[in-house]
């Protein structure tokens, strides 16, 4: 009877004991990772056409983490910085250099959508969590899309689609579509072509032009033969600059409205000039937006860098405010990979381009604005689109 009383103690004991072991040994490891830096690998370009992009990509991420005392889920931050040269050939080796030469905890990037094909492919092979805080082809929330990976800024679909509607609003009925031919240009022009179908109107003609060629006039010179109550384009940067200056050369400007996603007058305002006055152009953010949050953020921002923010800054600090919460969320514990992309994907992200969120496959939920220029600044005329979700098709998250 005494043996049989006292083996029920004896395992009563040893299950207890195994629990607290167990239970040491997980508090245990959670110290020592609280203590060991987080790595965010950074996969921008830094030099190069897109430089000036991904310095304010980096500057806005580093400004939301500074703005958490430079600690992540209570762990100190550490950055591994590459070079991305916007070089779509070099991304598989730059991401495996970040991921098992450096063993980065999450990388965020990049900006070049071409650079976003190879850098997707080895975030779905190895299973670390990627955040895009700029390439908006459409497939990295689509078909491609895994749990893992996640976008900060938008999809082509996501700054055209509402253009469509904007247009058919003021009642125009037949629009020629122009913009460089690649992923980005003729993805954009479908966004804007579904929207403006989907609304009655009628695309006559699709006109395309070699990236980066910026050699406009035959186009200009048959846009102004067809006589369309409108024109939408795709250009950026430097292409965008002096296609709206060749518009207006052309005696276009104020003939022929002019239509565009925003970036043809994102930081191109400035060498656009007068040319530029009164174009339409449709984004997730705009430089005016009389939020508070976008007001606050200005000000640190030019307090911090001694220049002004642009969108490219908004997508970087909102990289890092959902960094900031959902690591909170996990206590900073990057080893349970599945509660920390769970973490991410429930993430309201309180951006100075208004409050958001994640669709399903990992888009963000968010606003469009029409925006005019007038006096040399994107002014805000309406919100063309409520809490815009990209479709995502092809995603099978959905």
């Amino acid at each position: 009877m005494n043996k049989n009383n006292k083996m029920p103690c004896t395992t009563r004991f040893s299950f207890t004991a195994g629990a607290l072991a167990l239970a040491l040994g997980a508090s245990l490891a959670t110290a020592v990772q609280a203590a060991e830096p987080l790595k965010i690998g950074l996969l921008l370009p830094y030099t190069g056409t897109f430089a000036a992009l991904g310095e304010a990509t980096t500057n806005g991420l580093k400004l939301a983490i500074e703005q958490h005392d430079n600690s992540l889920g209570g762990r100190p931050v550490e950055y591994v910085v590459v070079d991305s040269e916007a070089n779509p050939a070099k991304a598989v080796p730059n991401m495996q250099k970040l991921i098992a030469g450096a063993n980065v905890d999450v990388v965020v990037g990049p900006v070049h959508s071409g650079v976003g094909m190879g850098a997707v492919k080895v975030a779905r092979e190895t299973g670390v969590p990627l955040i895009i805080p700029n390439a908006g082809f459409n497939a990295a929330t689509g078909a491609l899309c895994a749990p893992n990976i996640f976008r900060t800024s938008f999809t082509s679909w996501q700054t055209a689609y509402p253009m469509g509607q904007v247009a058919a609003d003021k009642g125009y009925k037949n629009i020629v579509t122009l913009a460089w031919r690649y992923g980005f240009g003729t993805e954009s022009v479908e966004g804007f072509k579904e929207g403006f179908e989907k609304a009655g109107g009628k695309v006559s003609k699709e006109i395309y032009v070699p990236f980066p060629d910026v050699e406009f006039q035959s186009q200009l010179t048959e846009i102004a033969a067809l006589k369309p109550d409108a024109v939408f384009v795709f250009f950026a940067g430097g292409g965008a600059a002096k296609f709206v200056q060749d518009y207006a050369a052309a005696g276009l400007q104020g003939k022929i409205p002019l239509l565009g996603s925003g970036f043809l007058t994102e930081g191109t305002l400035a060498a656009q000039g007068q040319a530029a006055t009164g174009l339409l152009t449709t984004l997730h953010y705009a430089d005016f937006l009389g939020t508070p949050e976008n007001l606050r953020f200005r000000e640190d921002y030019r307090q911090k860098f001694g220049k002004e923010a642009d969108v490219y800054a908004v997508q970087g600090y909102d990289t890092g405010l959902l960094l900031a919460q959902s690591l909170k969320t996990v206590a900073g514990n990057t080893r349970d990979r599945a509660a920390w992309i769970a973490a991410m994907a429930q993430a309201r992200i309180p951006s100075p381009r208004g409050e958001w969120t994640f669709s399903k496959a990992h888009n963000p939920v968010q606003n469009i604005y029409l925006r005019e220029v007038r006096d040399g600044v994107n002014v805000v005329v309406s919100t063309a689109a409520t809490a815009l979700a990209d479709p995502a098709p092809g995603c099978k998250m959905q």
